[in-house]
């Protein structure tokens, strides 16, 4: 988690600024279950983005006004018909790929350490969380509040009715999970994070869904020489007229690492207690340690364990050049005492038992330090995930490349 409190900082310059990430982004993917369902043997589209922001400074006074603004082009480069679908662009009803640009703005007041924001923005908390994952980040539409209490308390404060999706340019879409969806719902949050820069750390978050969950997330962080300890807790249920179902879930997940210089080593154990999966909407809005690149490991009842290894090349010599790579595996995935009628019931119950699955990443990632090009950074990664057919998720091997260069001054 980053300091809320120097993120309010950051936002309340006076001078404002503007930046632009240039973002070229390659994705791949090889569907090695193709023979089982009948479709395409693989996806593939390669694309470039044009991502900027422009933060004006407050007007003066006790409290002062300015306004952020975003905007966002994205062109195709490759992805004929049949071969669409990554995400990366959007696909038309005859399924061919498009460019697609797309803008918004949100004002902003500030008060001494308080911040509140009223329009479309990017949201980061653990129970709503905006991802950023392809060509174009994702989009909020409604207002926020970031208080910093004191330098070590952060509170936040939200609700949002509107979204735009990562491959759409209207702030009219919706945001959907394994089995629900934003549509005609507001999400509302509260939360607070504490001592974020020490030792011993904590955040307590609270969200709803409209008429759909109620849910609840904590996290507890020690860290202590090269050893870190993470937990983080979600309890989820159903609320209001209750769209989706019932829903009575607990996930949680605890994550260990050791860092011994240039190498981190890290084991996480994660587990879903419920009939139904551990849901969210928003890209990112699942902190628990197994939600890895392609997979989250949060079917219903399922059981994972993590194994990581990071590998900083500076320490060889090498300033920006960074490895990471993990092995993740699932199993006891049960969806077939799901409620009936909900939106997790399954279509079999016999074909929802014993699912399991393993994912295998490998991200090389490359930053440069100095010169005209500073700042340029090139991601290689490759997944692997394989599982048999209770799991719901495809056998896949997938491919990213990435290259990405920011520009940003002040106004």
């Amino acid at each position: 988690m980053g300091s809320g409190g120097q993120a309010i900082a950051n936002d309340a310059d006076e001078s404002g600024g503007w930046d632009l990430l240039l973002r070229n982004y390659f994705l791949h993917n090889d569907l090695r279950d193709n023979p089982d369902t009948g479709g395409p043997s693989y996806q593939q589209e390669w694309s470039q983005g044009f991502i900027a922001n422009l933060r004006s400074g407050f007007t003066d006074g006790s409290v002062g006004l300015g306004i952020d603004a975003h905007g966002f082009v994205g062109i195709k480069l490759d992805g004929g018909r049949g071969h669409a679908g990554t995400g990366l662009l959007p696909v038309d009803a005859q399924g061919r790929s498009h460019d697609y640009a797309s803008a918004g703005a949100a004002l902003k007041l500030r008060a001494g350490n308080h911040l509140l924001r009223y329009g479309e923005m990017t949201v980061e908390t653990p129970v709503f969380d905006t991802g950023d994952k392809r060509l174009q980040p994702e989009y909020a539409t409604g207002v926020m509040l970031d208080s910093a209490l004191s330098p070590d308390l952060l509170l936040q404060a939200g609700r949002f009715t509107r979204f735009k999706n990562q491959d759409g340019s209207s702030s009219h879409d919706d945001f959907s999970g394994y089995g629900v969806s934003t549509r005609g719902a507001a999400i509302t949050l509260v939360g607070v994070r504490l001592l974020d820069h020490q030792d011993v750390s904590a955040a307590l978050y609270a969200s709803q869904l409209e008429d759909t969950w109620q849910q609840d997330y904590l996290n507890l962080k020690a860290r202590r020489g090269g050893w870190t300890l993470d937990g983080n807790l979600y309890r989820t249920r159903d609320q209001g007229a209750a769209h989706a179902g019932t829903i009575d879930t607990q996930a949680y997940s605890l994550l260990t690492s050791y860092q011994l210089g240039a190498q981190t080593f890290t084991l996480a154990h994660q587990r879903i207690d419920g009939d139904t999966p551990f849901d969210f909407v928003g890209g990112d809005s699942i902190y628990l340690a197994n939600s890895v690149k392609y997979a989250d490991f949060n079917g219903a009842h399922e059981r994972s364990w993590q194994v990581r290894y990071d590998l900083d090349f500076s320490g060889m010599g090498v300033q920006g050049l960074n490895l990471t790579t993990r092995y993740v595996q699932g199993r006891g995935i049960d969806g077939s005492r799901a409620p009936a009628g909900g939106a997790y019931a399954p279509e079999s119950p016999l074909s929802t038992s014993n699912g399991r699955h393993w994912e295998r990443d490998i991200d090389l990632g490359y930053r440069v330090q100095q010169g005209a090009a500073k700042g340029l950074h090139l991601r290689l990664a490759h997944v692997s995930h394989r599982g048999n057919r209770a799991q719901g998720q495809r056998d896949i091997d997938r491919l990213y490349i990435i290259l990405e260069y920011p520009l940003k001054g002040p106004l």
